[in-house]
């Protein structure tokens, strides 16, 4: 880095009483230590050293400016070493947006551990089922399930495949039956859940390779993952979700799956951001730690 060497220089000179000697200290030619000083002075705007061919004197903004340079090739030289070594600590603070449902229920407490592991990061969360825009808005990463809409999109893998499940509450089949079969469903109260305009009523299966889609219709619907879970829950109808949002709850017997041989879609969740730049260490650290939990949550 130019910058860091002519910051040495400068203090090299200063302690060594002249510029020729801090050349030869680091192994520089004079003019090419004397070009550096040069062009640090002409960064600055001010004269750092008052310089014969006999004596050398620093000036005031000289002064000022050298303790200032030690602190930085300090610490520059510090980060450097950390990463050549690969000891880098993650610090610095990642703006998150993730999905309602999940991100309450599931992955909330999950940052609350890799906080507490990593007391340098800082958390800045958006929760909302509204794809970011991590162009637009000041959000650094977006949490999603599905295929990136945007194939510009870094998308880091977190559970690959995920898919969702038909689910219903105990009460609800006690009342009204388990499914036979996906068709039966336009017979029966549907949970539909709203991204955008769209409202999602087109349910697709596949068993032995065949795709049987279904179109169902229901008295709720919500554009929010969360608002739909808790009506399954409740008994109100039958909820086609993504797998992660309700493994605690086909678990402890709160939801039933039903149809368990037809396979839902698929809904893969991937963590995403704009440019490669961004995978700095905080976020190579994050996906680890969620990729870990997740098919940990999943098994």
């Amino acid at each position: 880095m130019k910058a860091l060497s002519d910051l040495q220089l400068f203090i090299a000179t200063v302690e060594a009483g002249s510029l020729s000697a801090a050349a030869r200290k680091l192994g520089l030619t004079p003019a090419a230590a004397s070009a550096a000083l040069h062009r640090l002075e002409a960064e600055l705007g001010a004269p750092l050293l008052l310089r014969s061919t006999r004596r050398q004197r620093i000036t005031p903004q000289g002064e000022l400016f050298l303790e200032r340079a030690r602190q930085a090739v300090d610490l520059l030289e510090v980060a450097s070493q950390q990463i050549r070594c690969g000891q880098v600590v993650a610090q610095g603070s990642l703006q998150v947006s993730m999905p309602s449902d999940l991100g309450r229920h599931v992955l909330l407490p999950w940052l609350d551990e890799f906080m507490a592991a990593h007391p340098r990061i800082h958390l800045r969360l958006q929760v909302s089922d509204r794809l970011a825009d991590v162009y637009g808005q000041p959000v650094d990463l977006a949490i999603r399930y599905g295929i990136p809409p945007d194939s510009d999109l870094v998308a880091l893998p977190l559970a690959p495949d995920n898919r969702r499940v038909l689910v219903a509450s105990p009460d609800h089949v006690r009342r009204l039956g388990a499914l036979a079969h996906p068709e039966e469903l336009q017979r029966r109260n549907c949970l539909c859940y709203v991204l955008g305009e769209q409202v999602h009523q087109r349910w697709r299966f596949w068993q032995d390779g065949q795709a049987f889609d279904v179109d169902v219709r229901g008295d709720r619907q919500a554009d929010d993952g969360e608002v739909v879970h808790r009506w399954a829950l409740a008994g109100l109808g039958i909820a086609y979700k993504s797998q992660l949002d309700v493994q605690a709850d086909l678990r402890a017997g709160r939801l039933i799956r039903l149809c368990p041989g037809w396979q839902g879609e698929a809904s893969p969740l991937n963590l995403l951001c704009a440019d490669r730049r961004q995978l700095g260490p905080a976020v190579r650290l994050l996906h680890a730690f969620l990729a870990e939990r997740l098919a940990t949550w999943a098994a």
